[in-house]
């Protein structure tokens, strides 16, 4: 039986995660440690400047919630709760309330949760329902599951994780897709509290995307799922090549 680690960044109590975690029960054993509250758009942070807690739930064998965010439940749970046990064999993170596509997925601590897996050397698995008000994860915990039994099935390239985003509604297919870009415009808004001090919105809206038949933005606009290979190395290797050339000067 193959043991499938499986967090989120929506916590714990999310919906996302408990219908993905029934699918994923009739592949292998599944280990839940996910965070005890939201930390949506925390991307791969860590926590450092305060203790982290560990709650094991106790309706729920093999379910804990960490007082941190995803990558942090990745490291607790790979170098402490299984401390000198076998290893996963994959990192399931998800369903993702909300899309995580083009640049967005440097925010996502959903993708950042499988990131962590991915780093270690596991498979790993980032899963996000494209919604904006209503979310039944009735046919994307299913295709979540079938997805994840043939990356148990084939592997994966080391360190390299699947950002997976799904449309609404039944699966009419996918695509193997790069991340797209988006034109954002940044909106900060002010308010005041009662007491007259000022605090922040910020808020960001699209405008244009890029449109190339091949990128994540284009599969979802067509009713298709987006799956993304993404890896933790960012080098710009094109870039990388031209500045050699910097390496005869004296700067």
């Amino acid at each position: 039986m193959p043991l499938i680690l499986v967090t989120n960044d929506d916590s714990i109590y999310a919906s996302g995660l408990r219908a993905l975690v029934e699918q994923l029960q009739t592949l292998g054993e599944v280990m839940v440690v996910a965070p005890a509250s939201e930390h949506s758009g925390c991307s791969r942070s860590v926590t450092l400047g305060r203790p982290l807690r560990i709650r094991k739930q106790r309706e729920r064998d093999g379910w804990y919630a960490v007082e941190g965010t995803p990558t942090d439940c990745i490291v607790l749970a790979l170098h402490w709760l299984l401390k000198g046990q076998p290893r996963p064999d994959i990192v399931v993170s998800g369903i993702n309330r909300g899309a995580n596509l083009g640049d967005s997925v440097t925010y996502s601590g959903t993708v950042a949760g499988a990131l962590e897996g991915a780093v270690n050397g596991i498979p790993s698995l980032a899963f996000s329902l494209v919604s904006r008000t209503e979310f039944d994860y009735t046919h994307a915990a299913p295709f979540a599951a079938r997805l994840t039994r043939k990356v148990l099935q084939a592997g994966l390239p080391k360190h390299t994780l699947l950002n997976v985003n799904i449309p609404p509604g039944p699966i009419r297919g996918y695509r193997f897709t790069r991340t797209g870009t988006k034109l954002l415009c940044t909106n900060i808004e002010e308010r005041f509290d009662p007491r007259g001090r000022p605090y922040y919105w910020i808020g960001t809206e699209a405008d244009g995307r890029d449109e190339a038949p091949d990128v994540d933005y284009t599969a979802i606009a067509e009713g298709l799922v987006a799956i993304t290979p993404l890896r933790n190395d960012l080098t710009d290797r094109s870039a990388l090549a031209h500045l050699k050339s910097w390496e005869t000067e004296d700067l």
